[in-house]
């Protein structure tokens, strides 16, 4: 299993806008073959990111969904936020989980 983490930096004066674009495109990606789950962190200290944490079977199902017409849809809607929302460019990491106490491995 990998996760995907977006760390997304958003101003204090557009959280609750960017939040409810979350909101308004929830469970678009839950039917995606390989789609495990998906968490939305909001931060607890101002400055710090949002978290958009994706749970996924493997690298090739994650691949899939983003060349998917449903992530076109999904995304064209947070398309809503102007650029000045932001406080940089998104950063994406990718992991693979090694360790799952909710498992037992």
């Amino acid at each position: 299993m990998i996760t995907v983490m977006n760390r997304i930096g958003v101003k204090p004066e557009y959280a609750e806008a960017f939040e409810e674009s979350f909101r308004q495109r929830a469970g678009i990606v839950d039917g995606m073959p390989g789609f495990v789950r998906n968490e939305v962190l909001r931060p607890t200290k101002p400055g710090d990111p949002y978290i958009v944490l994706t749970y996924w079977q493997d690298e090739a199902s994650f691949r899939r969904w983003t060349e998917s017409d449903e992530f076109k849809q999904g995304h064209a809607r947070s398309g809503s936020l102007p650029h000045d929302a932001f406080t940089g460019r998104p950063v994406l990491e990718m992991h693979e989980v090694f360790l799952d106490s909710a498992q037992g491995r």
